[in-house]
């Protein structure tokens, strides 16, 4: 049987939500009483949970986000482009994966003296590309016309012949 401890919090104005936090465990949930109905825009908002918990737990939420979540999120309000903006720690993850495939270009951004976010901005479509071509995805492509629909774009010339010398083995 474990533990709980539960504590009330004040939310969409009618409503209580109860937050239950695990004592063997480090997880906290919430549980409605009712559904959450719309509020007018003049109306208070409820806060978001950056507005609830400490910007540490706020940055292992959004590290858990793959690439193109953490980019939406980071538009979704000021609160969280503040927060996922100023942590350098949440783009070079993720850029760490991409670096995989473009190791060249990374240390290279990285030498020059790009952030993490720059980094993996310049070279995320491009390390995408290169690990599709290196899977074999358009090994089967006849012409350049079954290729307009995707997303290209340029490749150096020591990417063309990894690319080149994966089709061979293939």
């Amino acid at each position: 049987m474990s533990l709980r401890a539960t504590v009330e919090i004040k939310v969409w104005n009618t409503e209580l939500c109860s937050m239950y936090v695990s004592k063997r465990i480090s997880n906290a949930y919430f549980v409605c009483e009712r559904r959450p109905t719309l509020t007018s825009a003049t109306e208070t908002c409820p806060h978001n949970f950056a507005e609830m918990l400490p910007t540490e737990m706020s940055l292992k939420i959004f590290s858990e986000l793959d690439i193109d979540s953490l980019c939406s999120a980071l538009l979704t309000c000021k609160l969280w482009h503040h927060i996922i903006e100023d942590s350098d720690h949440l783009w070079r993850n993720h850029c760490l994966t991409v670096r995989a495939f473009c190791q060249q270009e990374i240390d290279g951004d990285r030498q020059y003296g790009l952030s993490w976010k720059v980094t993996l901005v310049r070279n995320y479509r491009r390390g995408f590309l290169k690990r599709e071509w290196l899977r074999g995805r358009y090994s089967n492509i006849h012409s350049a016309d079954e290729l307009l629909d995707r997303n290209m774009c340029s490749l150096d010339v020591e990417t063309w012949g990894e690319i080149l010398k994966a089709e061979l083995e293939r």
